[in-house]
């Protein structure tokens, strides 16, 4: 483990929770995973069970308790919280509507917004689902996703590999009346603690006021927002 607490049982403990937070594992898995003995491993994971955070399926295989779960429900999200903080400086910066998407199978869901006080604006409710073949949100998504999530919306999407890996390539992307006639976009990925991408935040607005190349006006500032969005996760 990189970081302790200085708590060695617990920092043990977490170990073992992390071995099958993504996939249920058997004791040799969580043994080769963790690096501990496999008294211990055994010992630690008997214990998470009884308490609830960890679980055994009908193969013995231990995987995400009810307790977690209970715990997450209650817990804010993150990504909404940092979003709070970052997008009003954008929405302030650029004068257009900015948004929060969060991948959600083949759609993506508008997890937060910050619309300017006034004038003409691309407007997207919060909660709203879009589909992933079409703007630049979706764009950014596609192109970090995971293979499996990948080949699902590609079925449906108009991206090109080559489009997705320039997207890759140059950390942002733009999109000109792909989602909406009028309407266009610029958007860049937010990354979690370890750097995977979790989520696109993106400027809108009309597209003869944003221009025919977005990314030329406000791709510098939407990395920047993008920066401090991971930054706060």
């Amino acid at each position: 483990m990189e970081y302790g607490s200085g708590i060695g049982v617990l920092d043990k403990a977490v170990q073992v929770l992390r071995a099958c937070a993504s996939a249920p594992a058997a004791l040799a898995q969580l043994c080769a995973e963790t690096g501990l003995p496999r008294a211990t491993t055994h010992r630690l994971a008997v214990g998470l069970e009884f308490h609830g955070l960890l679980s055994r399926d009908t193969s013995g295989r231990w995987g995400p308790g009810p307790l977690l779960a209970a715990l997450a429900a209650g817990a804010p999200d993150p990504l909404v919280a940092a979003a709070a903080h970052v997008l009003p400086r954008l929405r302030d910066i650029t004068g257009e509507s900015v948004q929060v998407y969060r991948a959600d199978g083949i759609s993506r869901v508008c997890v937060a917004v910050a619309e300017p006080a006034s004038g003409l604006r691309d407007s997207v409710p919060l909660g709203a689902l879009l589909p992933m073949n079409a703007g630049s949100g979706a764009q950014v998504l596609m192109a970090w996703a995971d293979p499996s999530a990948l080949r699902a919306a590609a079925a449906k999407s108009s991206f090109s590999e080559q489009m997705l890996a320039e997207v890759r390539r140059r950390g942002w992307a733009q999109s000109v009346a792909e989602r909406e006639p009028g309407v266009a976009s610029v958007s860049a990925p937010v990354r979690d603690a370890i750097g995977v991408v979790i989520a696109a935040v993106s400027v809108s607005g009309p597209a003869e006021r944003i221009a025919q190349k977005p990314g030329s006006t406000w791709a510098a500032d939407l990395l920047a927002a993008s920066e401090a969005l991971t930054a706060r996760l």
